[in-house]
């Protein structure tokens, strides 16, 4: 898979996040956010194509393993996820930590599917959080990540919703107020990290359709802000 097929395959599945990355105005960077968030998306997958718990982990064991691969001198699995994620992390010297967090989080989700709106938040931590302030180094290696983890948390939390996992009106309040305060904290990113934010602009219309989305994106980037 080249790296078009892996911008294709990311526009299908992941069209908010791909479309934020056509704010990325280098393209090595903007391929490198691609590797993570089409790693983030195989995460994900893991656990929808089967409805077996243990096939599931097992799925998620190997992309551990291909972390494992990536940190290590040496070759990496011939998959193009993990050879485009490992050209991110060799190059820019990303931290394992916020990755097997991504893992962990899905792993746990298996056995103990957040019930809570606390739970719920502590997944979108650990998966768009972590996603997050990965893309936002990745962008702007000097600048503050952390940043742009409320953002991420948004955006997981978005991602919940659009599963099902609905807490009831606690997460929509959850929602406006977690958007207001990722808003005010991703004013400390710079131009070219504000891309790593952008689609927590959606945690505002968790509902909204793909042409509506696509608007709020564009004109979340256009501003500058969430």
């Amino acid at each position: 898979m080249t790296s078009d097929h892996l911008d294709g395959a990311l526009r299908r599945a992941d069209p908010d996040r791909w479309l934020a990355t056509r704010f990325i105005g280098d393209a090595r960077a903007r391929a490198d956010v691609l590797a993570l968030y089409a790693f983030d998306h195989e995460l994900d997958r893991a656990g929808r194509v089967t409805s077996n718990p243990l096939i599931a982990e097992i799925r998620l064991a190997w992309w551990r393993e291909a972390l494992d691969e990536i940190h290590q001198p040496g070759p990496v699995r011939a998959h193009p996820v993990a050879q485009a994620l490992a050209g991110a992390i060799r190059v820019r010297g990303l931290p394992r930590a916020p990755l097997d967090s991504m893992i962990d989080a899905r792993i746990g989700a298996l056995a103990a599917p957040p019930t809570d709106l606390d739970a719920a938040i502590a997944w979108a931590d650990d998966v768009g959080g972590s996603a997050a302030i990965l893309a936002a180094s990745i962008l702007d290696p000097g600048g503050p990540a952390d940043a742009a983890a409320l953002a991420g948390r948004v955006w997981g939390l978005v991602h919940l919703r659009r599963a099902g996992r609905a807490f009831g009106a606690a997460l929509d309040a959850a929602l406006r107020d977690q958007v207001d305060e990722a808003r005010r904290q991703a004013r400390r990113l710079s131009a070219r990290a504000f891309p790593a934010a952008v689609a927590a602009t959606l945690g505002r219309a968790p509902d909204a359709g793909p042409i509506e989305a696509r608007l709020r994106l564009i004109w979340a980037a256009a501003r500058g802000s969430i």
